[in-house]
């Protein structure tokens, strides 16, 4: 266990690095290119997220599953060989798919309401092929547990790609311009990147043998898992297609409606899945603990896990709600100079609550092995978010994604319990501290837009919103504690029996 948590504690630092850097370069984005380029960048990649998920999502775990396997009888060669193959397919699979959209291509075209999201769309393609070559050796490097070089090659990639976005990007550029050098920048990172995961993979000792056909175990193996993952990748382009085609049938310009499109999905959503970088970590921490319990059949240990995990997201969650319904109209402004993506802010907050208990609970599924029956709730509450698209856009303009996807999220948090409930046996109380935690958020939501209200005229921006957000914050923590609603010290007892091990290890020295 504890190399288990030494794993956790590695992911987590470097993925709340890595996403920080990726916030950073939203704001950057969105500051220079404005919302309209970042809308027909957002529209493209959401396809192409689609074609990378057929090139890597099933053969990336498949590869590490198997090499995990082999890594146990120290059978080099047949791990040699295991990349070799699984290289060769992804690379085969990746060069089709290209030359499919090249042949295609006014088909494609037809699919986006901005001509201008076919060019990015092929700009993109060759960092296809690249992020294959990546995701083979991510996936070998993974069946080694060598997760310190997986987070390096993953903030190297963020790196590159801000270097890049710097040097191609300024200003003064027309939006296709803007959008072609952000996707121009999106390739050069991925061919780098998949250069340095090259190099990783030998510096470790990793080595290439001659293929063999196990191929074909690679791809009946991954072709089930890339198949679900597949449906799941569709989501987003499917929004990205319809949401902008029907906001120009409720009376806006295609340019307008791009701009909106960009601020909800290029500027607005990524601050909403900021408590996920933590909820996350404890998903991950979750998944061998929930595992190992269930293998010694200790339902007691278990629900107290499930339980308190679950309080725990609400804990988080609720602290990130409290913080940008009282000052997410200045938080938009401040990062992105966009009025728009405060409001949405505002109004998409209450989506963190159902989307940090569903981040836990599918986890948990997940480590019982019903990912099946998590991926199928998932799909159940996706349906609502086009529903919510298509016949309430016209009322409600882009606010009828956030609702969709709230409503669809509660959905899915809902039928995640049920499901711990009817397979596992494990009872939530959740509504119950769903209110608890609703009453705790009050206090601390007057006082932060009380106090930003009040040091406006006397602070600039930057200042106001950390005094008060730092006077809400610590509201919400003293309420928190004095009604003892979140067990607080079980996150940290990992971290304090390590100290403790150590300690005892120099004292015998």
């Amino acid at each position: 266990m504890k190399s288990i948590f030494k794993s956790v504690a590695i992911i987590s630092f470097f993925s709340v690095l890595t996403r920080f850097l990726g916030f950073l370069l939203r704001i950057f984005l969105s500051r220079t290119i404005g919302a309209e380029a970042l809308g027909v960048y957002q529209v493209a990649l959401s396809v192409f997220m689609v074609f990378l998920t057929v090139v890597s999502s099933g053969l990336t775990l498949i590869v590490s599953r198997m090499t995990a396997s082999y890594r146990v009888s120290k059978d080099k060669k047949a791990t040699g060989s295991l990349v070799s193959s699984a290289l060769i397919l992804s690379v085969v699979v990746s060069i089709i798919l290209c030359i499919v959209v090249l042949i295609f291509k006014n088909l494609f075209a037809k699919l986006f309401t901005d001509e201008s999201c076919i060019n990015i769309l092929i700009i993109l393609l060759p960092s296809l092929i690249f992020s294959a070559v990546y995701s083979v050796f991510r996936g070998a490097m993974w069946g080694c547990d060598n997760y310190f070089a997986l987070c390096i090659s993953e903030l190297f990639e963020m790196v590159v790609k801000i270097i890049f976005s710097v040097l191609l990007l300024n200003a003064g550029m027309s939006v296709l311009k803007s959008a072609q050098n952000v996707a121009w920048s999106f390739t050069f990172s991925c061919v780098l990147s998949a250069v340095f995961v090259v190099v990783l993979y030998f510096v470790y000792g990793g080595r290439l043998s001659r293929p063999t056909k196990i191929y074909k175990t690679v791809l009946s193996r991954s072709a089930p898992i890339t198949g679900v993952r597949i449906v799941g990748s569709l989501v987003q382009p499917l929004i990205a297609l319809i949401l902008p085609a029907r906001l120009i049938l409720a009376g806006y310009t295609a340019s307008q409606a791009m701009s909106i499109y960009g601020i909800a999905l290029g500027m607005t959503f990524p601050l909403l899945f900021l408590p996920t970088t933590l909820t996350g970590a404890l998903s991950t921490a979750l998944v061998p603990d929930i595992a190992i319990a269930m293998t010694k059949n200790d339902s007691e240990h278990i629900q107290k896990r499930v339980t308190s995990s679950v309080n725990f997201a609400l804990f988080i969650s609720f602290l990130a709600m409290a913080m940008f319904v009282a000052v997410g109209d200045k938080i938009g402004l401040f990062l992105y100079g966009e009025a728009l993506s405060g409001t949405l802010l505002q109004f998409s907050s209450w989506i963190m609550i159902p989307m940090g208990v569903t981040n836990v609970t599918s986890a948990i599924l997940n480590s019982a092995g019903l990912e099946v029956k998590s991926f199928v709730n998932y799909i159940i509450g996706g349906v609502f978010t086009f529903i919510s698209i298509m016949w309430l856009t016209s009322f409600m303009g882009v606010l009828s994604l956030p609702f969709g996807m709230g409503i669809s999220t509660l959905i899915t948090m809902q039928l995640n319990l049920f499901m711990l409930k009817r397979k596992l046996n494990i009872k939530v109380k959740i509504w119950k501290n769903l209110f608890g935690f609703f009453l705790l958020s009050l206090p601390p939501i007057l006082i932060t837009s009380f106090m930003c209200g009040l040091l406006d005229n006397f602070l600039p921006l930057f200042l106001n919103l950390t005094i008060s957000g730092l006077l809400g914050v610590g509201c919400y923590l003293a309420l928190c504690l004095t009604f003892n609603v979140v067990n607080i010290h079980y996150y940290f007892a990992k971290v304090k029996e390590k100290f403790k091990i150590k300690v005892q290890k120099r004292q015998k020295r």
